[in-house]
């Protein structure tokens, strides 16, 4: 059976992608085939004489099947928006059973299959669904990645909150550091460990190039 997570973050700009790669690069040792989705991509950058998103590139970079673009990113929207807004924008309507079909076929190629989450938990993808209601879809355990800054707390049990109402499992949490500040960042995450009641997977220190490889993971023992 392949292994699966959804990785969500409590508000966009908190690292998912740095998070998603990094544990594909931490599943590698115990799944020979990893592979990352990015089912809804918002923003588009230059890729030699096309476009590309730059969090897609990322997770191929660092899974180890290559499959084809539209099983690990089906749905590519080229404005840097919420993804409801950039679809409508588009002229495109998100399908999240199309997104669970894509799933299904890149799960039967891999051994573990990340997905990294389009912008927060409860951000819409079309007028009936969220992201929440993606992950329930495809009945995958949710990595929450918290931003240690201002208003992190809150965010962060409101976000797991919501998790569990929904019935989703939140299998842990990776307290990102985005901000040079050591000692509130420690803090923060102190708080969190006594109120979020979920294993803190990873701790990502503050560092102007982070390294998807170099994060370092404790994984809960079903994933290994």
């Amino acid at each position: 059976m392949t292994l699966g997570c959804f990785v969500i973050g409590t508000e966009p700009g908190v690292g998912k992608t740095l998070v998603a790669a990094g544990l594909l690069h931490a599943l590698a040792p115990h799944h020979p085939r990893v592979v990352g989705m990015k089912p809804v991509a918002t923003g588009l950058v230059p890729w030699g004489d096309d476009w590309a998103c730059e969090d897609a590139l990322a997770l191929r970079a660092a899974s180890t099947v290559a499959v084809p673009e539209a099983l690990d990113n089906p749905v590519v929207l080229p404005e840097a928006l919420p993804a409801q807004i950039a679809a409508a924008r588009a002229g495109v309507q998100i399908d999240v059973q199309a997104l669970v079909q894509s799933y299904r076929a890149l799960a039967a190629q891999a051994d573990a299959v990340v997905v990294e989450g389009p912008g927060g938990l409860l951000d819409p993808l079309n007028d009936t669904h969220t992201a929440a209601d993606l992950a329930l879809a495809l009945a995958l355990p949710v990595v929450l990645v918290v931003g240690l800054r201002g208003g992190c707390i809150s965010h962060a049990l409101l976000a797991a909150e919501a998790i569990r109402a929904r019935g989703l499992h939140l299998a842990g949490w990776v307290a990102n550091q985005p901000e040079a500040d050591a000692e509130a960042a420690d803090a923060m995450t102190a708080c969190l460990r006594q109120r979020l009641h979920a294993p803190l997977l990873a701790e990502v220190a503050h560092l102007e190039l982070p390294e998807p490889r170099h994060l370092v993971f404790d994984l809960p023992g079903t994933w290994r």
